[in-house]
């Protein structure tokens, strides 16, 4: 009996059309804030917040506070397995309509996020360390292997003094124009400090946005597989 109630209270929750064009927007895997769902269903701040708070009630969805705001995604992967699904045998589909973010495209590819990187830059370095199975994602933080360690120490990158640093070490943060996690903490910091003291990457005399150095976009390539486009 439990089984289904739980399915009927999933059922309810997706039969509602402003409901339903919300979880379908975050299929992408990425966040999004209140405001913008509720454009994207159609309804006021308000009647979003009260989606919201039952998508997040029945365990559909959850909610991330990054700074003064507030980031809502899909709960997990079984979440948007079951949409996906769903979208097969309704033969819908989801799409993704427009840029978040910065309105300029180079701050979207590469910017500071305070003394880390971030945009589609920061994104895909974390993703690379990720993928040579030196970053674990856990919760809030990454977890540092050995083997990311020393690899890491490889690349230049003093693991100790970072860990020795204040702060926290290597946490999550949510990317503005991704709207998925890149690295932050004295981790972060110090993979950023090491691009600079390569020459992989300039900072605007003012402003955030980071341009990609020839040298930069051959020594990403080469080290992370990471391939951007110039702008």
């Amino acid at each position: 009996m439990d089984g289904q109630r739980e399915l009927t209270t999933i059922g309810t929750l997706l039969g509602q059309p402003a409901r339903a064009a919300m979880l379908c927007e975050l299929l992408d895997g990425r966040a999004r804030t209140a405001t913008e769902l509720a454009d994207v269903a159609g309804v006021s701040r308000a009647t979003a917040s009260s989606h919201l708070g039952q998508l997040i009630e029945g365990g559909l969805l959850r909610v991330e506070k990054q700074g003064r705001h507030r980031y809502f995604r899909l709960a997990g992967p079984d979440v948007a397995g079951m949409l996906e699904s769903m979208l097969v045998l309704t033969g819908g589909s989801s799409s993704h309509r427009r840029p978040f973010g910065p309105e300029r495209a180079d701050m979207r590819q590469a910017r500071m996020c305070y003394d880390h990187i971030a945009g589609t830059l920061g994104v895909g370095l974390t993703d690379a360390l990720v993928g040579k199975g030196a970053l674990v994602e856990d919760d809030a933080n990454f977890l540092l292997t050995g083997t990311g360690e020393r690899w890491l120490d490889g690349f230049g990158i003093d693991v100790d003094l970072a860990r020795r640093k204040r702060r926290l070490f290597a946490r999550t943060c949510l990317d503005w124009s991704e709207r998925r996690p890149h690295l932050a903490g004295s981790l972060g910091a110090a993979l950023a400090d090491r691009l600079f003291g390569l020459g992989w990457i300039e900072r605007e005399i003012e402003g955030r946005t980071l341009h990609i150095t020839p040298t930069g976009r051959r020594g990403l390539r080469e080290t992370f597989d990471l391939e951007l486009g110039t702008r």
